[in-house]
């Protein structure tokens, strides 16, 4: 068995890049927007508190188990995420993971491996099987009855927020081979994909078992991130569609905070969704990543776009109008899914301004967020406020956002009540409610408590939610956007010299 054990370590950022940083299309030595020589929180604009997030120095004791210490030796197929897992350590661009870690790459390399040598009865490669071929298979399940589970299982990772599950399901899905039939989505997008093709199909007998038809026939394996149902919606029809999906040999890979069991807890209908769990744990195994540590706070934030106080309206208009430089904001629209229509209060070279209230307290979801953020790379965001009771709904929303904007890794500017932890402070789970503290005589109860929010859902999401608020204001992110931006912008001239 190999050991390594790493301690008194100075934590190396995760998939940490070097490079100039970018801004507003013009390449600088030296970094705009962060100040490291601040050392504490400081008062901007009349004692309003500026967020930041600043990380010690960790100790980091990584123990190999002997399973995974025979897999990383050499005793590999050739190739998988544990042999570029370790790659990335070599080379510097990933901290040491622990042990919980590396039982999930275990389960992933092993997944991996089943994959490569089942390939051809999974019917993975793209090529061997024919869109001619799928609406075929389709056509005679009109009329003969069939099945074709996968002779492998999936496997559904759940833990603790920022313990690197999206980091190590897209290690493992980009080491597949590029001729399969396989798809990595946001579980949000996937479910705004399957709602918008079942208004397609309105009409037919099983629209569900359609548009089951169409994924497996695009995608055999499907990987899912932050797989969350919170919508009855989503919970009442998602049994049938795995049903379908998993008889036309669909896998599934996915990543969650919650265990199958708690899914959808507490939700509308809950014993309909039920027999979902019972479905998802016969396809798939069963894994939990039990890390304490969240990698995402352990990023060496800087000064960021965060925001705390009141009365900022001002200060964060500046902010946005550096960002847009020349540019002039002017109200626009974004188209969404079928047909709807978003109007943004301002925007320009990139960038959306917001009150809270017309992004979080209307009647939108994940797919107005999404259209978005197609449009738009930055937000900016005046006045978010402390959740509570009073305001639930809006937290929801809020949560839904930060997801979204994190996956497309947008870049937020924001004005808040308090910090990220503050923001939340009054969410709880039933769990925390039975915990709280008893109020004493010399306290109203009252007071105390008439905005407290028991809501288990709401009230785990809100540890994934201060994580990436967390991250999305790390020196590490937003050099990232930046590069990201810049290559856009590079390929954007190309594009136009070639036209040209």
């Amino acid at each position: 068995m190999r050991t390594v054990i790493l301690a008194a370590r100075q934590f190396r950022p995760a998939f940490r890049r070097r490079g100039n940083f970018v801004t507003d299309g013009s390449v600088k030595g030296q970094d705009f927007w962060f100040n490291t020589n601040y050392r504490s929180i400081y008062n901007v604009a009349g004692g309003a508190d500026i967020f930041r997030c600043r990380h010690p120095s960790y100790t980091i004791h990584r123990t190999i188990s002997t399973d995974a210490a025979k897999i990383t030796n050499g005793e590999l197929n050739g190739g998988g995420p544990l042999v570029e897992y370790e790659r990335r350590i070599a080379a510097g661009e990933l901290v040491d993971g622990d042990a919980c870690q590396l039982g999930t790459l275990g389960e992933l390399q092993r997944l991996y491996e089943e994959l490569v040598e089942n390939a051809e009865a999974c019917r993975l490669d793209r090529y061997a099987t024919s869109e001619k071929a799928g609406r075929s298979r389709w056509l005679w399940s009109r009329f003969i009855p069939q099945t074709s589970y996968a002779p492998i299982k999936g496997l559904y990772l759940y833990g603790g927020v920022g313990t690197g599950k999206t980091m190590l399901m897209d290690l493992f899905f980009y080491q597949l081979p590029g001729n399969w039939r396989k798809k990595r989505i946001h579980f949000h997008d996937f479910m705004l994909n399957v709602h918008s093709r079942l208004q397609k199909h309105k009409g037919v007998a099983d629209p569900l078992e359609v548009v089951a038809g169409e994924l497996s026939d695009e995608a055999i394996l499907l990987c899912l991130d932050e797989f969350m149902v919170n919508d009855v919606a989503d919970a009442l029809i998602l049994n049938r569609l795995f049903r379908h999906l998993f008889s036309n040999g669909a896998i599934l890979v996915a990543t969650s905070n919650r265990a199958p069991d708690n899914l959808y807890e507490g939700g509308l209908q809950r014993d309909l969704f039920l027999p979902f769990i019972a479905t998802l744990k016969e396809r798939c195994v069963v894994h939990e990543i039990g890390s304490s540590v969240d990698y995402r706070k352990m990023t060496s934030a800087e000064l960021g776009f965060y925001f705390v106080g009141r009365h900022l309206s001002t200060l964060l208009k500046q902010k946005f109008q550096q960002l847009i430089g020349d540019h002039e904001a002017v109200p626009q629209e974004v188209e969404v899914v079928m047909g709807r229509k978003l109007q943004v209060p301002l925007g320009a070279n990139g960038c959306a301004y917001f009150p809270f209230e017309e992004l979080c307290d209307r009647p939108l979801g994940a797919a107005d967020y999404f259209g978005l953020f197609k449009k738009f790379h930055t937000l900016a965001l005046e006045g978010v406020p402390v959740f509570g009771l009073s305001n639930r709904t809006a937290a929801y929303r809020f949560v839904t956002l930060v997801d979204v904007m994190y996956e497309n890794r947008a870049r937020l500017l924001c004005t808040a009540e308090g910090t990220p932890v503050e923001l939340f402070d009054r969410i709880v789970t039933i769990a925390d409610a039975q915990n709280l503290a008893p109020r004493t005589s010399s306290r109203s109860r009252k007071s105390d408590d008439s905005d407290i929010c028991v809501d288990n859902e709401l009230g785990f999401a809100k540890d994934r939610t201060i994580s990436r608020l967390t991250e999305m204001n790390s020196r590490e992110y937003l050099e990232q956007h930046a590069e990201m931006l810049a290559e856009k912008q590079q390929l954007h001239r190309h594009e136009t010299a070639l036209e040209s």
